[in-house]
């Protein structure tokens, strides 16, 4: 029998999935959100993470395959960024981080997640490209933070390309969800070289097949919805809210 926890979850994960997918994320800050307001926060960090870098694999799949397909995908932007982080996001997933320190960090990321929601930066109109060397160390640090979160990085990458005027914003996009997807699958192959590895695939299955036909319908009409105001609103309470959930663990 399906309980009605697991239904909730199913929902807001498509909801994470349609709005993070239309701008080329993943969706990881959010699947993160969504399963540790529930019982499965029980679980280790390192259950969390595995799950989040699951679906972003799915989600972010499709977001590139829709903006390559458009033709907003620019090797010459993506290359320099991605280089330095797939290999810092695999040793981030195969570095063991609990705890204390895995809640703040998460409740961190949380936060910055709710604010890029909030803000929605439009992007530019015509991008000044940034140099090889600025592109790896941005690239680099994000990917180690995202391996040790469980995230794929495009909650920080899309406001650094969107800030620094590196790119307009369906280049960012196209970017961004190849980033994500790449660094994604170098968290799961640290954490299997480090023999952490475990998905459940009678809780996987059901979440990636509603991360997918979210992903999907995100992907080709999120931008045009006329309700997606209302869901990003829902999503930054429940970001807001996980975060405040993981600062009262760790103090208390």
């Amino acid at each position: 029998m399906v309980s009605t926890e697991l239904v909730l979850v199913l929902l807001v994960l498509f909801a994470v999935a349609a709005l993070y997918s239309s701008v080329g994320l993943g969706g990881a800050s959010g699947y993160l959100a969504v399963l540790s307001m529930t019982t499965f926060a029980a679980s280790e960090a390192i259950w969390l993470k595995q799950y989040a870098w699951s679906l972003n694999l799915i989600v972010a799949g499709i977001a590139f395959w829709h903006y390559h397909n458009s033709g907003y995908h620019v090797r010459e932007l993506s290359i320099p960024f991605i280089s330095a982080s797939v290999p810092m996001a695999a040793l981030g997933g195969f570095m063991l981080v609990e705890g204390d320190v895995y809640d703040t960090l998460l409740s961190i990321a949380l936060i910055v997640a709710a604010w890029r929601l909030v803000s929605g930066d439009a992007g530019v109109s015509e991008a000044i490209r940034p140099s090889a060397p600025k592109a790896a160390a941005v690239g680099g640090g994000i990917g180690l933070a995202s391996g040790v979160i469980g995230l794929g990085g495009g909650i920080f990458l899309l406001p650094a390309l969107m800030l620094g005027r590196w790119a307009t914003a369906k280049e960012a996009a196209a970017t961004t969800s190849l980033f994500v997807w790449l660094n994604s699958l170098a968290g799961l192959a640290g954490a299997g070289l480090a023999g952490r590895l475990d998905l459940e695939l009678e809780l996987l299955l059901p979440f990636a097949f509603t991360v997918l036909v979210g992903g999907v319908l995100g992907s080709r009409y999120g931008t045009r919805v006329s309700s997606q105001s209302g869901i990003k609103g829902l999503l930054v309470v429940v970001l807001i809210l996980a975060a405040a959930k993981r600062i009262l663990e760790v103090l208390g």
